[in-house]
């Protein structure tokens, strides 16, 4: 067996318990991915600092001097025990909270010591909580250059591997390994693109001898990531394009047509180029696996429907997969709507289906005679089979893991329906090509004709009454108004009591006025009840969390006050933005923070005021956020995930692989010339054994 697909429980140091813990919190399983398990910064140890050198906010410091005294403050969980750690300068205190007594045995008082850590500052004097201790005769060892420090959780913490153990576990990984580690690229990549060994980076980047050598490691191994993830995401798109075929939607019929000349507006250049892409795929005898991606209200469910009428056209059935029940119905609602005048039915399925209209549905889809279906992951149960399924539409697909997602595939015993995927989270350009670089993109860049952009506006919580007149006099104009309270990480009891005291608050102030109140929380019925109150115009404001982020659509509604917007993410206050700007009318969207905000806030406030262009604010939040795991099926050492790149900084780099990998792949399809051998083993040993998900979009 190739030793980097060893697990780490045959690591020394680790065994059966670390190994869960690192599987489970760092997704490490194998010594291949403990070898990809990069610092995330370092820390130049070459200078010793003095006590009285600290002043405000410091990184990791490094410290010489001698234990002067220990004392154990506290009982039971809350003991902690404090060493006065003095260097002839001044005294600053060391805390630890586990193996107490260990402490005191291995640091015996009086003896001198190198310390590192994070001085913190609390009521004008410094600690540092847990720091690494070394006696002064591993000076030299210890310090002296760049020292990496990785990402890791309490829990990994708490097993015992902290940053020293880590870079304790790689030098002993790297010992046992590296007579065995072998170039990943062939000879002619690494000199296009002048790149250092493989070997020689992987190295450099956890024992970095300077900086010279670390940039050189990370651009090797930044490469090597974009590179390879390029790579398998074509290779499966070219495999499906060569092995799966596709029911032929050649006709447009009268569905389609009839909708066309039904609508009472005309589609927009953009939805109007999407379609002919959509058609393109669908006349190609080859299955569609398309992502359709535009901002909030450019009209991307209508793209849909039409393709939906496709399938209708050609005697198929189509249906459409939302993650949530809300945004279930206000689909299924639009849809009715829409297809009324063409008398085509339109079924709902939810989890919260009563049975005997379950039944009926059930029975209508495998008949044939119910065409089309709108429903949440209820679609994906065993029992739900078509009679001709030809096209599925997969909304807010970042919501939905693959595994899920595949369940409609077995839906047709001999071909797989086309798969539309909607997203209206704009992705930005990078981000795209590595997310979703298995899939045909299409973009939807142009908002219908009438709509005026929102005007957003910043206003710290102390002109709060500054933002009630201004609610009531849009109120007063027959307008309706959203209120949005934040999300409580990790407390959904406490989310709850601030939005039921902002009912209390809201309802003191617009007495005269019907307030309803929406979260997550709620039983459906209840929920339904409140939004269609809303909806209907008999409520004038809704009080609600993030609940209301996706699937609400009320054009009279002309003004959105995000309270503590400080505490969303950029996409997520361009989601809630969206809700409002539907109608003819000029909408409004009001910012609410804290009058002390941080950089990172402050950013955010500014680029939503300044423009209501999703793409732009998309770029901006993978530049502040960073972005996520890339594949939702994550598994050893087989996840498509990123580890030192990242398409906000390196999107040329993204670009330059993209158009490698497929320089490549159109040369050598199957990677099988002698050249290009390399390439073909790396991919095996990082997608060993995983499960054929290509077909899945």
């Amino acid at each position: 067996m190739d030793i980097f697909q060893t697990p780490l429980t045959y690591l020394p140091g680790i065994g059966p318990k670390r190994a869960t813990v690192l599987a489970e919190e760092l997704d490490l399983y194998t010594y291949l991915d403990l070898l990809h398990y990069f610092p995330t910064k370092y820390v130049d140890r070459s200078r010793v600092y003095t006590i009285r050198e600290l002043q405000g906010e410091m990184p990791s410091i490094q410290l010489r001097g001698y234990i002067r005294d220990y004392k154990e403050i506290g009982e039971g969980r809350k003991k902690r025990l404090v060493a006065y750690f003095s260097d002839g300068t001044g005294t600053i205190e060391l805390v630890w909270f586990r193996s107490l007594a260990t402490i005191q045995r291995l640091y015996p008082v009086g003896q001198t010591y190198l310390i590192f850590g994070k001085p913190v500052l609390f009521n004008g004097s410094y600690s540092i909580n847990h720091p690494e201790v070394d006696e002064e005769s591993r000076e030299q060892a210890v310090s002296g250059g760049l020292m990496p420090i990785y990402p890791l959780t309490e829990k990994v913490k708490r097993i015992g591997i902290a940053n020293r153990q880590m870079r304790q576990l790689l030098y002993i990984l790297l010992e046992a390994c590296r007579s065995q580690i072998r170039e990943t690229l062939p000879e002619h990549i690494i000199q296009r693109a002048q790149l250092i060994p493989y070997s020689t980076a992987i190295q450099q980047i956890h024992f970095p001898e300077g900086n010279t050598e670390l940039e050189a490691a990370r651009r090797r191994l930044k490469f090597d990531e974009l590179f390879f993830i390029q790579l398998r995401l074509l290779g499966m798109k070219n495999e499906r394009k060569a092995t799966s075929p596709g029911f032929p939607l050649p006709r447009v019929g009268e569905a389609f047509r009839g909708l066309y000349s039904s609508l009472p507006f005309d589609l927009t250049g953009a939805q109007k180029r999407v379609i002919r892409e959509i058609q393109t795929d669908v006349v190609s005898g080859r299955q569609m696996n398309r992502l359709v991606q535009g901002d909030v209200g450019s009209g991307k469910t209508l793209v849909a429907l039409f393709a939906m009428l496709l399938a209708l056209d050609n005697g198929y059935q189509a249906c459409m997969m939302a993650p949530t029940e809300i945004l279930a119905r206000q689909h299924f609602l639009s849809l009715t709507d829409l297809l009324a005048p063409l008398g085509i039915e339109v079924g709902l399925l939810l989890g919260s289906t009563k049975k005997r209209e379950r039944t009926k549905l059930h029975e209508g889809l495998r008949d044939g005679s119910l065409r089309i279906i709108v429903g949440t992951h209820a679609l994906l149960e065993p029992v739900v089979q078509f009679h001709r399924l030809g096209l599925a539409v997969i909304d807010e697909q970042h919501r939905f893991g693959v595994v899920q997602r595949s369940g409609l595939w077995t839906k047709n015993e001999s071909q797989h329906p086309h798969i539309l995927i909607m997203s209206a989270t704009p992705i930005p350009r990078t981000l795209a090509m590595t997310l979703y670089g298995d899939l045909d993109i299409s973009v939807i860049d142009e908002l219908p004709p009438g709509r005026k952009p929102i005007q957003t506006y910043h206003q710290p919580e102390s002109h709060i009454f500054e933002v009630y007149a201004f609610l009531e006099r849009q109120i007063a104009e027959g307008r309706q108004a959203y209120v949005v309270f934040p999300m409580i990480e990790e407390n959904e009891r406490e989310e709850i009591r601030a939005l039921e005291e902002g009912l209390v608050r809201y309802r003191e102030r617009f007495p005269e006025y019907t307030i309803v109140m929406v979260h997550g929380k709620m039983k459906p019925e209840k929920k339904d009840e409140e939004m269609r109150r809303f909806a209907s115009g008999e409520a004038e404001i809704m009080l609600a969390t993030t609940v209301i982020e996706v699937g609400v659509n009320v054009p009279n509604a002309s003004v959105m006050v995000i309270e503590g917007a400080n505490r969303f993410g950029l996409s997520q206050l361009h989601q809630l933005r969206g809700r409002v700007g539907r109608g003819a009318s000029q909408s409004y969207c009001i910012l609410l923070t804290g009058n002390e905000l941080g950089e990172d806030a402050k950013r955010r406030i500014a680029i939503m005021v300044e423009t209501n262009d999703g793409f732009e604010i998309a770029e901006e939040d993978m530049r502040l956020r960073g972005f996520g795991e890339i594949d939702g099926t994550r598994q050893s050492g087989q996840q498509l995930s990123l580890r030192i790149a990242n398409p906000a900084l390196d999107g040329a780099m993204v670009q330059y692989t993209r158009d490698l990998a497929e320089e490549i792949l159109a040369e050598d399809p199957t990677l099988t010339l002698a050249k290009n051998e390399p390439l073909c083993q790396r991919l095996n040993a990082l997608y060993h054994e995983r499960p054929s998900w290509s077909q899945i979009s």
